[in-house]
């Protein structure tokens, strides 16, 4: 492999989730790094280890992921690389942002708390597209009106307005071939026919490469998630038969002794939302240190069937997790932890016994989870008008498992639901 030239420029992909403090959620402000190699905001890290010194039976100088002990507490330094990456993150996502024609001067380092957009450094934003998509749609109105002065047909009526949209009866074409006027006019039908094409390439792109659906018998375009964390869109229910699988359903509710302090959860406990701020639930070895929540419901034989309504989240994982799951590892990546996980198009996929498997399918607006532990099996699947199959793998039932969730805590007010499901 030939090597890259002294002071050559390598582009990387990063989002903000990669350069994050997992205590507060935003990029590292100061960053620490402890000696397990775990990296941390300062403040974030101080105010916990003084918070858990307080709890009884805690160990205060504890790595906030992987639990690591310390005897003493270590001098926190600051980590200049991360810090160095951080800052230039959080530059480009400036530069990303909308702002006038004219080069403006560089912006500087943003505070803390002024969180960035999480982006993946991309050449064109949505807001590009669009302001290309208007100049499109400016010139196709101009073209069209200026069409009516350039028509080789006299008078007025359909037959004319025919002619006019390149719709002509093939007299009409004929005479059009016989006339120069109709060579501008054809000229112009063919400008229209270009721009149209070029609509529907920023339409697409818009879109993000248009993930089909099927609803109600006919194919729609689904919107997907955005990098850019868009709020999410309150959409209508999707019409659907009553499931296969009803009669093995149950209703799951999450327990709120698991649930990370990014989250909360209804009243009905059937809806998590990734809240604004760290909320001051009491601290306890059950709560995930991210934003992740099991249900309190413990499933050990028979069969049951769950569904979750994910069209307002923008990156989630669904599945099923032992209640001994770890509370710093992410869901997936344990050996007791199965689920299927959506990052936007192209970034669907499933996690069983550690290993990843991509899922080239489009993303699921409502999750049906089939537990069978009679068999061993575990099987998700997209629904809608009827189930679609996503994934299905072999679990252990050597332990109780539990309805698990993950909603990665990039996106406040995001959330997940779990359905009624139609008997």
């Amino acid at each position: 492999m030939a090597a890259l030239a002294l002071g050559g420029a390598v582009p990387v992909w990063l989002s903000e989730e990669d350069l994050s403090c997992i205590i507060c959620r935003e990029l590292l402000d100061w960053p620490t790094t402890l000696p397990c190699g775990h990296s941390f905001c300062y403040q974030c890290l101080d105010d916990l280890w003084v918070k858990q010194r307080a709890g009884v039976g805690g160990r205060p100088w504890a790595c906030p992921t992987c639990r690591e002990a310390l005897e003493a507490k270590p001098t926190l330094r600051k980590n200049p690389l991360l810090q160095d990456l951080a800052d230039k993150y959080r530059h480009a996502a400036l530069e990303l942002e909308p702002g006038p024609e004219t080069a403006p001067a560089p912006a500087p380092v943003p505070p803390r708390r002024s969180a960035p957009p999480p982006v993946t450094l991309q050449k064109s934003t949505t807001e590009e597209v669009i302001q290309k998509l208007t100049e499109l749609v400016r010139q196709l109105v101009d073209v069209v009106k200026s069409l009516p002065r350039q028509s080789p047909l006299s008078g007025s009526g359909p037959d004319n307005e025919r002619g006019i949209l390149g719709m002509a009866s093939s007299s009409e074409k004929e005479h059009s071939l016989s006339s120069p006027k109709a060579v501008a006019s054809s000229a112009y039908e063919r400008k229209i026919r270009e721009i149209l094409h070029n609509l529907e390439e920023i339409q697409e792109k818009l879109q993000g490469r248009v993930t089909w659906k099927e609803a109600s018998g006919e194919q729609v375009p689904e919107m997907p998630s955005s990098s850019l964390c868009l709020p999410p869109v309150q959409r209508c229910p999707v019409p659907r038969r009553a499931s296969q699988f009803a009669l093995r359903a149950i209703s799951p509710t999450f327990d709120l002794r698991s649930l990370s302090c990014t989250l909360e959860v209804s009243n009905s406990c059937r809806t998590v939302t990734v809240s604004r701020c760290p909320q001051p639930y009491s601290w306890g070895p059950e709560r995930f240190l991210i934003s992740q929540v099991l249900c309190s419901q413990a499933l050990s034989s028979g069969q049951n069937y769950w569904e979750v309504d994910t069209r307002n989240c923008n990156h989630w994982a669904v599945g099923v997790a032992s209640w001994g799951m770890k509370r710093d590892q992410m869901l997936g990546r344990t050996m007791d932890s199965w689920c299927i996980e959506w990052k936007g198009p192209g970034q669907f996929s499933a996690w069983a016994m550690v290993k990843k498997t991509d899922l080239h399918l489009g993303r699921p607006e409502v999750v049906g989870v089939w537990l069978d532990l009679e068999l061993g099996k575990l099987a998700f699947y997209s629904v809608s008008a009827q189930e679609r199959l996503l994934f299905e793998c072999e679990v252990s039932a050597s332990s109780p498992l539990h309805p698990a969730f993950w909603l990665y805590g990039l996106s406040p007010g995001n959330y997940l639901e779990i359905k009624q499901v139609n008997s």
